[in-house]
């Protein structure tokens, strides 16, 4: 950590996605600095005050949900605050990615580091010292209904504080006994309020929706690369990518996406060498990508801006202002990204689907001089028939978990919750599908690359050509049948691994091939 020389001053800077992963990675240290623990200290006060004067304040010295009128003793307040944790760990099935427990706990040092949720300094302090030493606790991934906070998983997320619960250490499930037993840590007695400000929050939700937006982000640079492949392989016009037809319309993201393809086909023989084919206009699949393509990278930006109001919010309950003024409100309700984070898994399984289209119209074979299902000699060879099969099953099931999660709402807490986001759920359900979009793109890419192939000895234009080569390095040319699994299993590490991405960006850098718009910082997550 010491090597580390950007830092990230939790409660004072503005967190953005970018820096999130960022610290997540180790490139950036998160420390609380000497301003925001001013304020953490001076919150704190507050909240002792009020329980030396014992008035009634919801969760400092009141039970919770229906038992908001139960008075609990200045003696009970602390057991209450350990109780509180253990009760409310009811969370079940498998445990969520380490990841994104690391993201949950970023996201709750932000947030109470604002100075307005009555934390102790110590207790932040030794949420840091699990994020610097990537001692992360086991979190399951169903419980949360997101509202009053992501109750379930955050309790489970702050158990090892009390000495429960389980972590991921040094590459090892281990207990939290375990943990202290290696490293000399002791449980800590957590102040009348702690409690109640680690479990309430949306940080379930929100950290789920920072890796929406970066795998997300990944999965809508590289549809435009293969799409602009397979417009290559299937020898699409170029026209409807041109800036005077959609600065008539003018979407931001379909701005971006044409754009992006039309720099991708610069200087294409192949484009040239049907400049004054008899062929009309395209299939949708091809000459609407930046209608459908963009339409998905608006609501991606919509919930990026969303988010990143959340990363930087005060999202527990009750939240203290000063003495005189503490407020129950609903800052920990779920709905704004609940709602944003259904209105993305769409636009994912939109770009999954269009996708499809485009794998089916590969192997229709009517595309000059490419063979029915990509194959010459089929037959005895089913060619790449049976993997549009495989889109197709990932396009449906997608379908499936469209089904907008906000729309629902259980009633819990007797009644005294009587409307919840199911946020936690449609972050979980986003990310299932972008999975699916991640593997319906890789099979695209080896659909577009065969079609690609069949236009030798022409060139394509530089990013391309070097993107094909590199291809081809993992998956080569298909003349026959053969276990097309390995091959979808190559091509899905190059999605997951930014490749083409990668390559697309070097090029364009080294040649002045402006892939940028006047969009491009709205649409990076930095």
């Amino acid at each position: 950590m010491s090597d580390i020389k950007e830092h990230f001053l939790f409660g004072e800077d503005h967190l953005t996605t970018g820096k999130v992963i960022k610290i997540v990675n180790g490139d950036i240290l998160g420390i609380i600095s000497e301003i925001a623990r001013k304020k953490i200290r001076r919150n704190r006060q507050v909240v002792d005050n009020i329980v030396k004067k014992g008035a009634p304040v919801y969760g400092i010295n009141t039970g919770f949900g229906p038992l908001c009128t139960t008075k609990i003793s200045k003696e009970e307040t602390k057991i209450l605050q350990k109780n509180i944790l253990q009760s409310h760990s009811v969370g079940v099935g498998d445990p969520i990615d380490t990841r994104i427990a690391k993201i949950m706990m970023i996201l709750k040092v932000q947030s109470l580091s604002q100075g307005h949720s009555g934390i102790a300094e110590k207790t932040l302090d030794r949420i840091l010292w699990h994020i610097d030493n990537n001692a992360i606790p086991i979190v399951p991934c169903q419980g949360s209904v997101g509202a009053s906070g992501d109750l379930a998983p955050l309790s489970h997320l702050f158990l090892p504080l009390i000495g429960l619960g389980k972590v991921t250490f040094q590459n090892k499930v281990i207990s939290t006994s375990e943990l202290y037993t290696i490293t000399g840590l002791q449980a800590l007695e957590l102040e009348p309020k702690e409690g109640l400000a680690l479990i309430n929050g949306t940080q379930f939700i929100a950290a789920h929706a920072v890796e929406v937006i970066v795998k997300l982000h990944n999965c809508l640079s590289q549809a435009d690369i293969i799409g602009a492949m397979m417009i290559e392989g299937l020898q699409g016009s170029v026209k409807p990518f041109y800036k005077e037809l959609h600065h008539l319309r003018p979407f931001k993201g379909n701005i971006h996406v044409a754009a992006r393809i039309k720099a991708i086909l610069k200087g294409s023989e192949i484009m040239r060498a049907h400049t004054n084919c008899d062929r009309v206009q395209d299939p949708y699949s091809l000459r609407c990508i930046p209608q459908v393509h963009g339409a998905s990278r608006n609501a991606w930006l919509h919930l990026k801006e969303l988010l990143e109001i959340e990363l930087n919010a005060v999202t527990d309950n009750p939240i203290i202002i000063d003495e005189e003024l503490t407020i129950s409100g609903g800052n920990f309700h779920g709905q704004p990204l609940a709602m944003a984070l259904d209105y993305v898994c769409l636009a994912a399984s939109e770009l999954g689907n269009i996708s499809d289209r485009r794998i089916y119209l590969a192997l229709e074979g009517n595309a000059p001089g490419v063979p029915k299902l990509l194959m010459k000699d089929t037959g005895i060879n089913s060619g790449y028939m049976i993997l549009q099969y495989t889109t197709a099953a990932l396009a449906s099931e997608n379908k499936g978990l469209c089904f907008p999660s906000s729309a629902d709402s259980i009633p819990t807490s007797l009644g005294q919750e009587d409307h919840v986001s199911m946020g936690s759920i449609g972050g979980r359900k986003a990310l299932r599908v972008i999975e699916n979009l991640e593997k319906i793109l890789a099979i695209e890419l080896l659909t577009a690359a065969q079609a690609f192939e069949y236009r030798k000895p022409l060139k394509s234009g530089i990013i391309l050509d070097e993107i094909y080569k590199e291809v081809r390095k993992s998956v080569t040319f298909a003349n026959e049948d053969r276990v097309f699994a390995d091959d979808i299993q190559k091509g899905i590490d190059i999605i997951k691994n930014k490749t083409i991405v990668t390559i697309a960006s070097k090029i364009s850098s080294k040649e002045k091939l402006s892939l940028e718009t006047q969009f491009s910082s709205e649409f990076d997550i930095y």
